[in-house]
């Protein structure tokens, strides 16, 4: 607690004004997410447990104690505490973009570095600044997320958020957040995002291999295939309005030329729908029509995975693996870019495809939700 205070007063100085109320809000949220924490251990001992609590608990020490051993991933107190927030999302993130560009608004704090997204412990404060960003005329994505990582700056606690879901989301979730810890990269969020997720997909297929569930295989590359088409789908409605914002079409013709893309995007998929029997998992991206910001979201948090994976295969190994992805930290922005351009050049020629699923991205990270929820996105 008196890191997190340090980090507080250190965070609002430097920010200015401007920044405190929200660098406060912050602090808040953490100080409730670790004084609400309790250890799972004597959580697993306790009688009063509920049993779907106690069983899921146990699941994640077993796939923690893998991350770690087999994974490679921070051995740390992380996961080893437990907190019920009493609510569905422990934050709610909201990402802008100008109503003609596919650029994320920039949120930038001296700890953190610029984020393309800004997250909020309380929905009402989401809610609040993304009518301020809606008033500035932009598109606006806001969504809740179940949880996230402080970089093991704390001892990260597994949340109610989180333990709801099914064995699968879970396990994914929690090498997605350890691998945040493994390497992060200033100003980087696709990066950090596109690695974290490429761990994700990495140790999950390790993780049921070591289970030797092939239903659990079968089903996972199912939702695989869900998601490559419907990410294709949504890529596809990208490239068009890239393409529309970067001709010299007057912006009024641009508005009406974007209404049509998005409805194009919903007639689409309806298309896809009835293809999987009417499976509703991505409805939500369609009330309202997708617009820029969420399709901002698909490229930040996915766009490189491919990339990633690709250098996994090269690497062989989790251990080399770690070790490329950090040589790649070391680099500026630029060289980054090109490395992992080439690598993801690679992949689409036909290279490097071996044991790789679908183009390798699971969309989008709020973080993945179950096959079938009702939630943003699977």
């Amino acid at each position: 607690m008196a890191r997190l205070a340090l980090i507080m007063l250190l965070s609002a100085w430097l920010s200015g004004c401007a920044s405190v109320a929200y660098v406060g809000q912050a602090a808040r949220g953490q100080a409730e997410v670790l004084n609400k924490a309790r250890p799972i251990a004597e959580l697993i001992a306790d009688p009063t447990t509920p049993e779907p609590l106690r069983s899921k608990l146990r699941f994640a020490q077993r796939v923690r104690a893998f991350a770690i051993a087999e994974l490679g991933l921070p051995d740390n107190a992380s996961y080893t505490r437990y907190t019920d927030l009493g609510r569905p999302h422990a934050l709610w993130s909201v990402v802008s973009t100008p109503p003609l560009s596919l650029s994320p608004v920039q949120s930038c704090f001296p700890l953190a570095g610029c984020l393309s997204y800004r997250g909020y412990y309380q929905q009402a404060d989401a809610r609040d600044y993304a009518a301020q960003r809606r008033a500035l005329g932009e598109d606006v994505y806001e969504y809740g997320i179940p949880a996230y990582s402080t970089l093991g700056w704390f001892e990260d606690p597994l949340l109610n958020t989180t333990v709801r879901y099914d064995e699968a989301t879970l396990a994914r979730l929690i090498f997605h957040e350890l691998a945040h810890q493994r390497v992060y990269v200033r100003d980087d969020s696709a990066f950090n995002e596109a690695f974290a997720t490429a761990v994700e997909l990495e140790g999950y297929e390790h993780w049921l291999a070591s289970e030797a569930q092939p239903e659990a295989m079968a089903a996972y590359r199912r939702s695989e295939q869900r998601r490559q088409d419907f990410r294709a789908l949504i890529l596809s409605g990208r490239t068009a309005l890239a393409e529309l914002y970067a001709s010299a079409q007057p912006d009024a013709d641009k508005l009406v030329a974007k209404q049509r893309i998005q409805q194009g995007l919903a007639e689409q998929y309806a298309a896809l729908k009835t293809r999987y029997g009417g499976y509703i998992g991505y409805d939500s991206w369609f009330d309202p029509l997708p617009n820029n910001a969420h399709l901002a979201s698909v490229a930040t948090y996915h766009e490189r995975v491919p990339a990633f994976r690709a250098l996994f295969r090269q690497s062989g190994s989790f251990a080399a693996f770690y070790a490329a992805v950090e040589a790649l930290a070391q680099k500026n922005r630029a060289a980054r870019d090109e490395a992992l351009a080439a690598l993801g050049a690679s992949v689409f020629s036909g290279e490097n495809q071996q044991g790789l699923i679908s183009n390798d991205q699971v969309l989008p990270r709020q973080p993945i939700v179950p096959d079938g929820s009702s939630m943003t996105t699977e």
